[in-house]
């Protein structure tokens, strides 16, 4: 288990992109995964109630979680 944490953490050390792929589509899923366990199914919520904009919003979110670390590691 410790070698694949260390594996995983060398992984995402090789390039900010791979992160920002990795943190969208993780995002994406927990966008998906709110509007099919909490969502709105009467359709009136803008977000949970439609299954595509929530999934856009989840992968928004993982993407804004690694915006600043580019930036951090250049200077």
């Amino acid at each position: 288990m410790k070698q694949i944490i260390l594996q995983f953490k060398e992984y995402l050390t090789g390039s900010i992109w791979r992160k920002r792929i990795l943190f969208s589509l993780l995002g994406a899923l927990g966008g998906y995964a709110y509007y099919y366990y909490v969502g709105c199914h009467s359709g009136t919520c803008p977000i949970s109630g439609n299954p595509f904009i929530s999934t856009l919003y989840g992968a928004g979110i993982g993407l804004v979680l690694t915006i600043g670390e580019g930036r951090a590691k250049a200077q």
